[in-house]
């Protein structure tokens, strides 16, 4: 365990949390300790859940010369590489503070310098923005942070063929509001500096750029004029863009017109490699998107193909990317909601990769050298192919899922989960019955794609999702059960709308639209319990510029109810927030609502989340994102009086990042948790101070987060599900922390079994997830280096002694000859005396019979090789742990409990314990003599006696057995009585008796030798 510094710093930090004009200051606790978050750095971290599946991915680029290369940037997941065709794939961009990729590109002539451009370079309504062009001279080891980080998105990038230091970028600018550092930028000098070299406005940004193969002085670019709206799908657009080239190295530019539209919206060129002056262009205009040939490199244009499936989608900035076979410059690719190829240069087409409907492809890579290895990048991940579309790589091994929102539902283990963006939904175990978690263990859940999905809290296997469905775990049906079948009646609703069960009756569903219902019989019937309570009229924001005059920016009824916070306290009591900035609250179960909005909130300032206070009705939080009206600050609000007055909580958030979701702790007052576009943070004062809870998370967007047990789960826009298990130290931190040692109170630990021997393990390189850890987690704070020894004592309910550890044992090194899977093999764990708060997992078993190896084969059939259990479990009941240092002693109780899916009664397990325990008690004395033996001078009948080591597979009916044999045979013994939480067979009741006799028989021939 690393050494931590004494962290603690209880300072008097002056309050900047900020009362709103004209409001009295809110009650709330005065400021606490600030913690280092090095203190817990080291011992809490982050564990990655899945699904591992493929989310939305835009950038790609392969490597010419080593064509089983690829690189990939995931919308908000960071930049990912395969060396394997895309068998496995590997983050490289997790320690950078954005994982929202935009463009990114491989030098043709150094592929160790790759460019990296953050920002998703789409428009949509759930985006994230990045901060700038990242650099790695060593093949994505190391990345180094250049310039433009105040475009926000990128769309494309281009490298010099023949010079890495030359470099152009597409920079789309801010999706929300007029941007100055919008247009097209080149570097001489590997991005160090910029030179902006095409520009029409503030409001019109770059989309492509490419440099001809074979003559780098000709560049192509393409602008586009659009801006999203602060509402959900508003979009705007105008006639700037257009398609430009330049013969001097890009710093002079033409726009080509020769057949070309004059009011294009978008568009995107492709270069034939082997006949650069074919090009090929997939052109956005007002309400259409054409196709486009040049075969004199853009001075006239044509129309090859009045097929519209190439070409069939639209909005957004979803243009489809068009490519051209480097070998071929009649074969025409592009890339929609199918990827289409065409032979004949993009007269007749036939679909390439995809079904209608299903995978919507992004972007597309072909190899210079080799035009069948192919990489393509979509809604659903990275693909490749080497055979030319034969067949293809998964992208059932990139866990870049983009979930909305997570729940968790009743069932051990428990579930997440959650609408995934373009794919459909998802529960996943956070824990898998074979030692991790992989494809067995999630499932999707009927539910659409986008928003929260709400298990039924009486019964799992019943899950509810989107607007509207009721999925049945065991039939697999979906059911609609939307309150307004038609939509009609002034229902409105927007992709991600608030559906939950209320914390207090969990017979009680709520679901939001532009009103909220409630539902007390699953769907079946609804009532309405408030009116519509998104605004009724509001000023254009002025983010919308210069289409502010246009019909779609013109105010009417477009809000919704977007946040939604049942109180746990009350079942009357209901917080609403709607997404064009307005926070209601109910008493009297919907029967009137009463306008609580912060004075000085705006319009279309986003309730993104409402969390309603777990120790006091008139306590709530409110996340509010402002992402769309062009506003990267944090703001968070605090009520402590029902909504009269509001406090903004916002110290030690970084000055651009927006949140997203707030939640306060349900067993700690005082203790916050909130998710930003970036990571998530924590508040040990109410939300007065806040630090980062990062450690290990890669930067992503965090869209919500919940406490379930004593877990804290978040739901990421770009890397799946993530788990921090058991946040015991962040709970009882400022009980503990001081001057002296403390040891936590620990969580309450379950006895769980996971199967090794029905199956052969998957493989390594099997996508899958950690398991949380096996057993009880004890936490300790030391102030300072121990004085001497460690010792942890777990003792049961009469005060006996069960296990202890010490500081000063050292860890038994694996055996590297042993093939067994890394998942069966408990890892080696130290108690640390150094200082520092430290974590420790007592694995609920006896002490381990010393002398036998931990990874100790069972001896079932030859083939084994699962770790056999040297000691058994201890029984579910109350214990107590024991932390001795500096000659003081510091005592928590500890309570365990039986797997609740285990139907065994506590007798049937106390006689599986009794047998075990009869049957450990003989290993240790076969042990101990096969110790002393190893001791003593060899001699014929000692050596007869003893056996050979590995002798475990002696038949037990041998007419000498030996004490190798024996011992293969206890444990063997051992491994079958622990195996499942049953209480014994007969069968096993008789085999127990007579290996004691044997081993007495034993024992009496050990005897005689002077061994025992």
């Amino acid at each position: 365990m690393r050494t931590l510094p004494a962290l603690l710093s209880v300072a008097a930090l002056a309050l900047s949390a900020a009362v709103l004009p004209g409001h009295a200051q809110a009650v709330h606790p005065s400021p606490a300790a600030v913690v280092s978050s090095s203190t817990y750095s080291h011992d809490l971290h982050w564990r990655l859940i899945g699904p591992f599946r493929g989310g939305r991915t835009r950038a790609v680029s392969g490597v010419p010369s080593e064509p089983n290369v690829f690189y990939v940037g995931a919308v908000d997941g960071g930049v990912w590489k395969t060396n394997d065709y895309g068998r496995t794939w590997h983050p490289i961009f997790d320690h950078e503070p954005t994982g929202s990729i935009g463009a990114l590109a491989v030098a043709p002539s150094d592929p160790k310098i790759i460019y990296v451009a953050s920002g998703e370079g789409l428009h949509r309504p759930d985006l994230s923005v990045g901060d700038g062009i990242y650099k790695s001279t060593d093949a994505g080891k190391t990345w180094t942070r250049l310039g433009l980080r105040n475009v926000q998105q990128f769309s494309q990038m281009a490298v010099d063929p023949t010079n890495p230091d030359r470099v152009f970028v597409a920079a789309a600018g801010h999706p929300y509001g007029p941007n100055s550092q919008r247009g097209i930028y080149r570097s001489l000098d590997g991005g160090k500096t910029w030179q902006k070299v095409l520009y029409v406005d503030e409001n019109t940004g770059g989309n492509d750029v490419r440099i001809d193969p074979k003559n780098p002085q000709i560049v192509y670019a393409t602008l586009w004029e659009a801006r999203e709206g602060p509402w959900e799908n508003g979009e705007f657009s105008g006639p700037e863009g257009g398609i430009y080239k330049s013969t001097d190295g890009g710093s002079t530019w033409k726009k080509l017109h020769g057949g070309l539209p004059d009011d294009i919206i978008q568009a995107y060129v492709a270069i034939s490699p082997s006949h650069p002056s074919t090009l090929f262009a997939s052109v956005a205009v007002p309400g259409k998107v054409q196709l486009y040939r040049s075969e004199d490199g853009g001075q006239t244009w044509t129309a090859p193909t009045t097929d519209a499936r190439p070409k069939n989608r639209i909005g957004g900035g979803d243009l489809p990317m068009p490519a051209i076979d480097p070998e071929h410059p009649n074969v025409f690719y592009m890339t929609s909601i199918v990827t289409w190829k065409s032979e004949d240069s993009g007269h007749t087409w036939h679909a390439f990769r995809g079904a209608p409907g299903g995978d919507d492809y992004q972007n597309i890579w072909i190899n210079p050298h080799n035009s069948k290895v192919i990489a393509l990048v979509g809604d659903q991940g990275a693909l490749v192919t080497v055979n030319g579309g034969q067949t293809w790589s998964s992208w059932y091994n990139q866990p870049t899922a983009q979930i909305y929102h997570v729940a968790a539902d009743n069932a051990f283990p428990y579930r997440l989960c959650g609408g995934q963006q373009e794919s459909g939904s998802v529960c996943i175990q956070t824990r898998g019955n074979d030692g991790e978690i992989n494809f067995r263990n999630w499932h999707p859940v009927g539910a659409e794609e986008y928003g929260y999905v709400a298990p039924d809290p009486l019964d799992p296997d019943i899950v509810y999702g989107g607007k509207l469905t009721k999925w049945n775990r065991a039939t697999g049906q979906v059911q609609d059960v939307l309150p307004v079948p038609l939509r009609n009646h002034g229902f409105r609703a927007v992709r991600t709308e608030p559906l939950m069960f209320s914390p207090v009756n969990p017979h009680l569903l709520y679901f939001a639209a532009n009103t909220l219902w409630e539902s007390y019989d699953g769907g079946n019937t609804w009532k309405q319990i408030s009116p519509d309570l998104s605004r009724k009229t509001w000023a254009i924001p002025s983010v919308v510029g210069i289409y502010s005059k246009q019909p779609d920016a013109q105010p009417k009824d477009r809000g919704v109810i977007y946040a939604l916070a049942p109180s746990p306290l009350n079942v009357n009591r209901i917080w609403a927030g709607t997404d064009d900035g307005l926070i209601w609250l109910t008493t009297d179960g919907g029967q009137h609502w009463k306008n609580v909005t912060p004075p000085e909130m705006k319009p279309w300032q986003k309730i993104s989340i409402l969390d309603a206070g777990h120790f006091d009705p008139n306590t709530a939080y409110a996340a509010v994102n402002t992402l769309r009206l062009d506003d990267l600050h944090p703001y968070i609000y605090r009520t402590h009086d029902g909504g009269k007055t509001w406090t903004k909580i916002v110290n030690g958030l970084p000055d651009d990042e927006d949140v997203n979701v707030v939640r306060q702790d349900p067993k700690v007052k005082g203790l916050l948790y909130c998710g930003t576009e970036r990571t998530v943070y924590v508040s040990f004062d109410d939300g007065d101070h806040w630090q980062p809870l990062r450690m290990n998370l890669p930067a992503t967007s965090i869209r919500d987060l919940i406490l379930k047990n004593d877990d804290l789960a978040i739901a990421t826009h770009g890397r799946g599900f993530w788990v921090m298990d058991d946040i015991t130290p962040l709970r009882q931190w400022k009980k503990v922390a001081g001057n002296a040692p403390a040891l936590m109170r620990p969580a309450l630990a379950y006895r769980v079994h996971w199967d090794t021997n029905t199956d052969t393990p998957l493989a390594p390189d099997e996508p899958h997830a950690d398991n949380p850890p096996d057993g009880a987690i004890l936490d300790y704070w030391l102030p300072a280096d121990a004085q001497g020894a460690v010792t942890l004592t777990i003792r049961d309910a009469a005060g006996h002694v069960v296990r202890q550890y010490s500081s000063a044992t050292p860890v038994p090194p694996t055996d590297p000859k042993l093939m067994i899977p890394a998942y069966w093999l408990r890892p080696a764990q130290h108690l640390s005396a150094q200082a520092g708060l430290h974590r420790f997992v007592w694995d609920l078993h006896f002490t381990p019979v010393a002398g036998i190896p931990a990874e100790y084969p069972i001896a079932a059939v030859p083939h084994d090789t699962a770790p056999a259990p040297t000691s058994p479990f201890v029984l579910p009941g109350q214990y107590t742990v024991q932390l001795t240092v500096n000659g003081k002693t510091y005592a928590q109780p500890l309570v365990i409990r039986e797997d609740p899916r285990v139907k065994t009664p506590m007798e049937g397990l106390e006689a599986q314990f009794a047998l075990s325990d009869a049957v450990y008690r003989d290993l240790k004395t076969v042990q101990a003599v096969i110790d002393k033996a190893s001791a003593t001078a060899s001699k014929p009948e000692v050596a007869e006696l003893v056996g050979e080591q590995g002798g475990f597979e002696e038949g037990p009916r041998q007419m000498q057995p030996t004490l190798y044999g024996m011992r293969g045979m206890l444990l063997q013994m051992l491994t079958t009585l622990q195996g499942a939480d049953v209480a014994p067979t007969q069968p096993q009741h008789a085999a127990v008796k007579e290996l004691h006799g044997d081993v007495e028989k034993l024992l009496a021939r050990a005897k005689a030798l002077g061994l025992s």
